[in-house]
C-alpha cells in the first residue's frame, strides 16, 4: 500500500503516491483498491477527501504500460478495461461524501479520478486540465463519458471529451469542472470542510441520496454505456488507433515506440 491515509477530524485524507505523477498504471488500480477496503474497514462513516502530492494531482494513463498493451491483442484490452473500470465506479459510487483536492496537473484518467468524486476544489493557479484521449488515439469509454456528464452536463462533457483541449483552473471553474478554487495553501483545509459538511448523523441519509442521484446514470451506465464499450477493445488496438500511439509517443518521448508491432503501415504525416 503506498497510499496514506491521514485522519483530520472525521474526515479521512487519501493522497495518492503510487509514483510520483500518480500516473495510472496497474500498481495504481491496486492503490487504489487497498485504500478503499482500508476505508471500509478502518473509517466506515468517514467522508473522503482525495489528493495527490507536488504539482500533479494524476498525469492520467501510464502509456508506457498501455500504449504496449494497446498494440497486443484485444483479449487482453478487454480483461484491463474491467479492471480499469472497476477503479473509476469503486470511487463514483463511494457511500460516502467524497471530495477531489485537485493539487495540480490533472490530464485524462487523472481528472477523471478527480470528476467522478462528489465535489472538486482545485488549486486556483499553476494547474492544468484536460482529456487527451482522442488526440492520442484512445476512444473515450462510454462508461466515462456518462459519469463526466452527470459531473459536468452534457455539453462540458462532450466538448471535453472530443476536443482534448486544456484548460486553466479559471475556465475549469468557468465550465464548471470544479466547483471552486483555492489558493494552494488553503486547498487542503477547504475541501476537508467541505467533505464534513454533512452531519455525522445524516451519513446514511447522504449514500441514499447520493444513490438516488445517480440513478439515471447508472441505469444508462448498465443500458447503453457498457454494451457499446464492448467495441472498445477493437478501437483502442486499430491500425490507425496504434499509428496514433507511435506519433503521439515519439512527439512525447523523443524517440521511436520499441513496442511498435504495426500489422499495417499508415503512412506519417508529413
Amino acid at each position: 500500500m503506498s497510499w496514506t491515509i491521514e485522519q483530520r477530524g472525521r474526515v479521512a485524507i487519501v493522497t495518492m503516491t503510487t509514483n510520483p505523477v500518480n500516473a495510472q498504471n496497474r500498481a495504481f488500480f491496486a492503490d487504489l483498491h487497498e485504500a478503499f477496503d482500508r476505508l471500509e474497514s478502518e473509517y466506515p462513516e468517514c467522508p473522503v477527501v482525495l489528493t495527490g502530492t507536488g504539482a500533479r494531482f494524476s498525469a492520467g494513463l501510464d502509456l508506457g504500460e498501455h500504449f504496449p498493451l494497446f498494440a497486443g491483442d484485444t483479449a487482453a484490452v478487454a480483461s484491463w478495461f474491467q479492471d480499469y473500470r472497476a477503479t473509476n465506479m469503486r470511487l463514483f459510487t463511494y457511500p460516502r461524501p467524497t471530495v477531489a483536492a485537485v493539487n495540480g496537473h490533472a490530464f485524462a484518467g487523472g481528472l477523471i479520478t478527480a470528476a467522478v468524486c462528489d465535489y472538486r476544489v482545485s488549486v486556483a493557479e499553476g494547474a492544468r486540465f484536460g482529456l487527451n484521449e482522442v488526440p492520442i488515439g484512445i476512444p473515450m469509454p462510454a462508461v466515462y463519458v456518462r459519469m463526466l456528464a452527470h459531473a459536468w452536463g452534457d455539453p462540458v462533457a462532450a466538448r471535453t471529451c472530443l476536443l482534448g483541449e486544456t484548460f486553466t483552473p479559471d475556465q475549469a471553474h468557468a465550465l464548471g469542472m470544479v466547483h471552486e478554487l483555492a489558493p494552494a495553501d488553503e486547498l487542503l483545509d477547504r475541501a476537508v470542510a467541505i467533505a464534513g459538511q454533512t452531519p455525522e448523523d445524516c451519513i446514511e441519509q447522504y449514500a441514499f441520496t447520493k444513490r438516488a442521484c445517480q440513478a439515471a446514470s447508472l441505469r444508462d451506465i448498465a443500458d447503453l454505456a457498457d454494451p457499446l464499450d464492448k467495441e472498445l477493445p477493437d478501437g483502442m488496438t486499430s491500425d490507425q488507433a496504434r499509428h496514433a500511439h507511435r506519433r503521439y509517443w515519439q512527439q512525447l518521448k523523443g524517440r521511436p515506440a520499441t513496442w511498435w508491432t504495426g500489422r499495417e503501415e499508415v503512412p506519417d504525416e508529413q
